[in-house]
């Protein structure tokens, strides 16, 4: 179906009449309409599907009173949490308390910016997407140490140090796992990287970068201090940390950029190590020309996305809470180890094309 035939024709006239810089700006302000909207959607869904999951996991129902099988506690949430009062400390930081949500949220919304969804469809398709990622996500840092300060609340301040020296350890891990991946693919831009795993499941980088692969998802988890990684909020410590006075649209923004962050981890994930949108039955050739199978397409990148999503569930109804030290051991003593020792190994398997370099 050819769409610019549903176009009625002065809608088509009045466009071409508009300058090329207004043309392009009005298709990368719908682009970004779109994907924001998309995530946050998703967001409201994975909220439902973490709930879900876990109450199976756990031998409960989970949520089933608002609407179908209950898929419409998420809009309850957002209701409820929209019409409660937002209270502000008499003696914090009046300003710095307000933006402190915001600067959780925009980095792990602008990262979506770079992410390539399909061949043909990436808001910004810059050479050096994979420094403004590792950009972005450590701006996201800001947000809660402004939170834990702003606040003026002892336990808030605790939860902001501890959330500090956690992303700066699990940061560099997750910095030098994606060393490894620049090694493998000769690219900075993420729309290369997936390319450079075509060829189906045997060329992704998954295979040869396996420790580099652990490192950087687990390090995901630690950053957006999810279980067993949670202790920059520690209920049954410090109250909520950080967040611990906040209430109303202001938490419910920190709530949407903890799983924001949580797709956003998957999906990078995905492109990193799992080839983003190709098919993993790309190379079969016995499924024959132009099956949907061997197709890359956005359906993969979403079912390798619904899948880390997931394990992050998984993780959270299995393991308990960490001790602080022991996540700060984990960090310093043996992720950070762990992925210099991968990468001097990359670096002979380069030297004796081994693996993707073997070509």
């Amino acid at each position: 179906m050819n769409i610019n035939a549903l176009i009625p024709s002065i809608v088509t006239n009045q466009w071409n009449l508009l300058p090329l810089y207004l043309q392009n700006l009005v298709i990368i302000t719908t682009q970004i309409l779109a994907v924001t909207i998309c995530v946050i959607l998703t967001v409201a869904f994975t909220t439902y599907f973490e709930r879900k999951v876990i109450g199976y996991m756990q031998g409960r129902i989970g949520p089933n009173r608002v609407g179908i099988k209950g898929l419409g506690q998420p809009f309850a949430d957002v209701i409820k949490l929209l019409i409660k009062e937002v209270v502000i400390p008499s003696r914090s930081n009046r300003y710095l308390f307000i933006i402190a949500p915001l600067l959780s949220l925009i980095p792990a919304l602008a990262t979506w910016a770079v992410i390539p969804l399909t061949d043909g469809f990436v808001i910004a398709d810059i050479n050096a997407g994979l420094l403004y990622v590792l950009a972005l996500t450590s701006v996201g840092v800001y947000g809660v140490l402004l939170a834990g300060w702003a606040t003026n609340s002892k336990y808030a301040f605790l939860g902001a140090m501890r959330c500090a020296a956690q992303i700066v350890a699990y940061e560099i891990a997750m910095g030098f796992a994606l060393i490894g991946v620049l090694m493998a693919s000769g690219s900075l831009n993420l729309g290369d990287i997936i390319a450079s795993q075509s060829g189906g499941f045997s060329q992704w980088f998954i295979i040869p970068l396996f420790p580099l692969f652990m490192v950087y998802f687990i390090s995901g988890v630690a950053e957006t201090n999810r279980a067993p990684f949670d202790v920059a909020e520690g209920e049954s410590e410090i109250v909520a940390g950080f967040h611990v006075e906040y209430s109303g649209v202001a938490f419910a923004v920190f709530f949407l950029a903890e799983y924001a962050n949580i797709i956003l981890i998957a999906a990078l994930t995905s492109i990193f190590f799992l080839a983003g949108w190709s098919s993993p039955f790309e190379g079969w050739s016995f499924l024959g020309e132009g099956n949907f199978l061997r197709e890359p397409s956005f359906f993969w990148l979403a079912v390798k996305i619904c899948f880390f999503i997931f394990v992050f569930f998984w993780i959270r109804a299995t393991f308990p809470r960490y001790r602080y030290d022991q996540i700060m051991r984990l960090g310093w003593k043996i992720f950070i180890p762990v992925t210099i020792v991968w990468i001097a190994v990359e670096g002979v398997m380069v030297w004796l094309k081994v693996g993707p370099w073997s070509i």
